[in-house]
């Protein structure tokens, strides 16, 4: 079945939480520290996101969506203005996450394309995203869909990531 992408809602929450927290233990186990991912708990993420809400959806240039199949999300995405000092384009794709049932089923290129398409609509002429080092399914997943390794890195929260870029232009 096809995933239909559109616009998050408050309702969305738990689902969120859920495509985010089971996605971590799925894709990040040995990659991050064992604990980080046993603390995570989706009805502490769920009530974390409830009390943002708000403050998330207040700039229209982010946008936060969701891809659901029979009624069930079954991933997530975020994407907007840069946020880093240095980066190397206007855009950025802050998360995308799909449950790990579900990869490899085009839930993760539908939202990409989406937040893409977003980006390009609001102005962007390129954007970056992070990948934890090790994670060659994601890795591979962005390098098939036209993104390349900068040589960009950072290292936050015990996690060494490195910075992909992609040209938005049509």
């Amino acid at each position: 079945m096809t995933a239909n992408v559109r616009d998050a809602t408050i309702d969305d929450a738990a689902g969120i939480a859920r495509v985010r927290v089971e996605t971590w233990r799925a894709a990040y186990g040995g990659l991050v520290p064992q604990e980080m991912l046993d603390r995570m708990d989706v009805d502490r993420e769920t009530a974390r996101r409830m009390e943002h809400w708000d403050e998330l959806h207040a700039d229209d240039r982010v946008h936060d969506l969701v891809a659901v199949v029979d009624g069930e999300v079954v991933g997530w995405a975020l994407a907007g203005p840069a946020r880093d000092q240095d980066a190397p384009a206007t855009g950025e794709l802050y998360a995308i996450y799909a449950l790990a049932d579900r990869w490899s089923r085009g839930v993760g290129h539908a939202l990409l394309a989406e937040a893409e398409r977003r980006l390009r609509a609001d102005g962007h002429d390129a954007a970056y995203l992070w990948v934890l080092l090790g994670n060659a399914r994601a890795t591979a997943f962005y390098e098939s869909h036209g993104w390349r390794c900068d040589d960009g890195e950072k290292v936050e929260e015990g996690m060494h990531e490195r910075r992909f870029v992609r040209s938005l232009a049509p």
